[in-house]
């Protein structure tokens, strides 16, 4: 059970469900972000965009024809300082190569990616802010990592049927 400082939330996909335990503890900032996209139903219809086996899966900013879903938030303060690393089933923020450039795209590690968590305060050490953990649904997140992709556009990695976060619920 998810705890006021642990919120759990529950991401419904085209290929079943994913429960997340929010860290708001350690990534207060990240974990209000998130929650307030899921409150205010702007993940409903993104996809899950970008699959690399061996790294992680990423969504939850863009739609089926891979445009920007709009009213995206400003962006936030990164917090990958926050000493939570970016370990197998660990969800963190996805952002550019602007250090604070975060807003709704997160992405699921499939494997400890010790390359990216912060190692110091500058644009290359800084890293991904992790927020939270997969509790349930490891299995979805194992399927997602070995459908098929391709290029897309502009895009690489992109599943050749699409992956729809269909709702995120908080608990």
């Amino acid at each position: 059970m998810s705890t006021p400082a642990n919120p759990s939330v529950r991401i419904e996909t085209s290929m079943g469900n994913i429960v997340l335990e929010l860290d708001a503890t350690n990534a207060p900032i990240s974990t209000a972000n998130f929650l307030a996209y899921a409150n205010d139903g702007f993940y409903e219809e993104t996809i899950f965009h970008r699959v690399i086996d061996g790294f992680m899966i990423q969504g939850g900013g863009l739609t089926e024809d891979m445009r920007d879903k709009p009213n995206k938030k400003a962006p936030i303060k990164n917090e990958a300082g926050n000493g939570l690393k970016n370990k197998r089933g660990t969800v963190a923020m996805a952002r550019t190569g602007v250090v604070d450039s975060a807003t709704s795209q997160f992405f699921i590690n499939l494997k400890d990616n010790d390359f990216l968590d912060h190692t110091s305060p500058t644009p290359q050490g800084f890293g991904y802010a992790v927020f939270g953990k997969v509790t349930s649904g490891l299995e979805v997140v194992e399927a997602i990592r070995l459908v098929q992709t391709g290029n897309r556009g502009m895009h690489q990695d992109v599943p050749r049927e699409p992956i729809t976060i269909l709702k995120v619920i908080v608990a």
